[in-house]
């Protein structure tokens, strides 16, 4: 099989790592992969905050689990009144991605950039995963300020990435009645 292809199906997400770093050529080749995503009018609205400080790694997963547990949607109540869950699966690194509230498709194109983040970590056997509950703690100003983010940008997700500990779960059955064609 296309090797593009094999790394696309094999990815997972990874809920548990090993404590120790990535290291930063890996970071890089990460980093590089994203700002390569396609952008709507080429705008590129993206920036990329990392963190790998375990410090502020560990309360953006507490802010967020505590504004989860006062949601009125149970599983994400639950979920935050959780002891043991760390919302970033106690990954070494943290990516936040934001986008230029302005440009053309700002989310999209952040998606985009994402995306090509975990298929670029599988391809070097790194673990990641797509956190979007971080939500919550990018609803503070005084949270999102610690970012330093250029002006005019929004955070929207983040994903964590780290030397997986465990391989993930078998990839669900697809769907395959997805598509229909007009010839």
């Amino acid at each position: 099989m296309n090797k593009v292809l094999e790394t696309i199906k094999s990815r997972r997400s990874i809920r548990k790592y090993l404590s120790e770093q990535i290291k930063d050529e890996e970071l890089d080749m990460i980093l590089e992969s994203a700002i390569y995503a396609p952008t709507g009018h080429n705008d590129q609205p993206w920036h990329f905050t990392v963190i790998q400080n375990k410090e502020l790694i560990d309360e953006m997963s507490i802010e967020s689990k505590k504004m989860m547990a006062e949601s009125s949607v149970e599983w994400m109540a639950n979920m935050g009144r959780a002891e043991q869950l760390h919302l970033f699966y106690n990954a070494p690194t943290v990516i936040v991605v934001s986008g230029k509230k302005d440009a053309v498709s700002p989310l999209v194109d952040c998606c985009a950039a994402i995306q090509n983040m975990l298929i670029a970590a599988e391809s070097l056997d790194i673990g990641s995963c797509w956190i979007g509950l971080v939500k919550f703690f990018f609803e503070n100003s005084e949270n999102v300020a610690k970012f330093n983010l250029p002006e005019d940008y929004e955070p929207y997700y983040a994903v964590c990435f780290g030397y997986k500990d465990s391989l993930g779960n078998k990839a669900p059955e697809r769907n395959e009645k997805v598509v229909n064609y007009i010839k």
